[in-house]
């Protein structure tokens, strides 16, 4: 019998082995075996376009991906080498400018980054800087309401105190009149967030302005804003152009955003913009002599892909502004609908409901009073068919409340929201049926509601005090522990 290597890739002996998972493997497989078991191990992922948890592109046209596996090759950073691909890269910075109202959109500074996060951290960074350079003096700090990680990182990476306002009241959002109680000669900026992470909503950002006019007036504080437009950016201009959020406002100086979330580019895709080539200090520029040229970059990465810049720029020539309209107007149309079948349960409240004046084209939602369940068992059903939606509590000072989130993207259409709903009232009826006699809790449930918490915790800002700015300790303390203080030093005084 003649020794003949099977032609079956499950007959080849290297795939009768485990998988190799610890340490560097000491044997080589052939390549279709190597790609086959590679390609079964995802299977156990979810289903992307299923996962309402992320905000991330998970639909993109033929042509887009045969873009980006042309660029698989192509280092945006060597413009000497590649110089086709920078210039559709600042044809985008400027088609952002344009979009986004800078007052010279060819002449703005801007570039493309590997997310919202790292162009939220230029943002940053170039705030920082304008402060120092005009004699600030001691720890910075920043001024935002409940914001996604990447703010986090940014304050411990780069040294900076962030000043996180908490939720009062019936307050989903950073309000105006929050604002200026927060802010002192440190503070480098004031950070409203465009679709916030938790619910959805927008932040006022005129709102904001407005506030931080009065406070210059008042104290002669001259304090930027930079806009964390990471979701809302892509989508009010083309659903909501009444909104003025953007470089309108000239106290705006910069914003950030996601190509990959709603600018409909594939995972890997952000933008950084600043309102005049003045707001980005030359100090954040480098002219890096790399690869047969000389060229100035200002980016946290350095090598990287070319294909997203590329790929955003074939969605904003293909769409324009018509298309893109088309496009965001009907993921709202679906939003909405999922919204109302939700509120038709009556067994919701209802927090956002997509619309396109309040937020992004997600929908957020909490318990009624007097369900057998919580949001975390209803989250673990769900996920027995396919849906990713996280359940969460809220930042504080409502961390007692637990809301989900199902974010929409393109691609998800009427029928898929139909789907959905008969998934939940399935799941409904089973919980009501079987009740937990042990509800599951945020980490039995899981789910990734796009929070994280560091492994050594950040000390928090305590609550302003009416005379002024805020006050830090290297312990946390929340306003409900801080109020508990200040009572109890008034009851020893005497003072009511």
């Amino acid at each position: 019998m003649t020794d003949v290597e099977p032609d079956d890739v499950f007959a080849m002996p290297s795939i009768k082995r485990a998988a190799p998972h610890r340490g560097f493997p000491d044997r080589e497989i052939f390549p279709q075996v190597a790609y086959q078991i590679v390609h079964d191990e995802l299977m156990l992922d979810g289903v992307s376009r299923m996962n309402l948890a992320t905000f991330c592109t998970t639909w993109v046209d033929d042509q887009a991906r045969r873009l980006m596996n042309e660029c698989l090759d192509k280092n945006i950073v060597d413009k000497d080498e590649y110089p086709q691909t920078a210039e559709l890269e600042q044809r985008c910075v400027h088609m952002l400018a344009d979009l986004w109202n800078s007052p010279e959109p060819l002449r703005t500074l801007g570039t493309s980054t590997t997310g919202s996060s790292e162009a939220a951290m230029l943002g940053g960074l170039a705030a920082k800087f304008r402060w120092r350079k005009k004699g600030g003096k001691g720890v910075p700090n920043f001024v935002c309401g409940p914001v996604q990680v990447c703010w986090e990182k940014f304050a411990r990476y780069f040294d900076v105190e962030i000043r996180q306002i908490p939720l009062r009241g019936e307050r989903y959002t950073m309000h105006p009149d929050d604002v200026a109680a927060y802010c002192d000669e440190n503070t480098i900026m004031v950070v409203p967030t465009f679709g916030q992470t938790f619910t959805g909503l927008f932040e006022d950002v005129e709102g904001i302005s407005k506030a931080l006019d009065d406070l210059q007036a008042k104290t002669g504080l001259d304090i930027p804003i930079h806009v964390d437009g990471a979701s809302g950016a892509f989508l009010a201009p083309f659903c909501a152009p009444e909104i003025c959020w953007d470089f309108r406002l000239p106290r705006v100086k910069s914003i950030n955003a996601s190509g990959h979330k709603t600018g409909l580019a594939p995972l890997g895709a952000g933008w950084a913009i600043w309102r005049t080539k003045e707001d980005l200090p030359e100090d954040l520029i480098f002219n890096v002599d790399y690869l047969g040229g000389n060229m100035p970059t200002f980016n946290l990465n350095f090598s990287r892909p070319g294909g997203q810049a590329v790929t955003q720029y074939y969605e904003f020539i293909r769409l324009g502004r018509p298309g893109y309209h088309n496009v965001q107007a009907a993921i709202y149309v679906a939003s909405q609908h999922l919204a109302k079948g939700i509120a038709e349960t009556g067994r919701f409240e209802m927090i956002h409901d997509a619309d396109p004046r309040r937020g992004i084209t997600a929908v957020s939602w909490k318990l009624a009073k007097g369900q057998d369940f919580n949001l975390y068992d209803l989250s673990d059903r769900l996920r027995t068919r396919g849906w990713l939606i996280a359940a969460y509590p809220l930042p504080a000072d409502r961390e007692d409340e637990v809301i989900m989130r199902a974010v929409l993207r393109h691609g998800f259409t009427i029928d898929m929201a139909d789907l959905l709903l008969a998934d939940l009232d399935r799941s409904l009826k089973v919980l009501c049926k079987h009740p937990m006699k042990v509800p599951l809790t945020q980490e039995e449930a899981g789910g990734f509601p796009h929070n994280a918490h560091a492994v050594v915790p950040t000390p928090k800002t305590k609550p302003v005090r009416r005379t002024g700015k805020p006050e830090t300790n290297g312990k946390a303390a929340d306003s409900k522990t801080a109020a508990k203080k200040t009572k109890a030093a008034k009851s020893k005084t005497g003072k009511k």
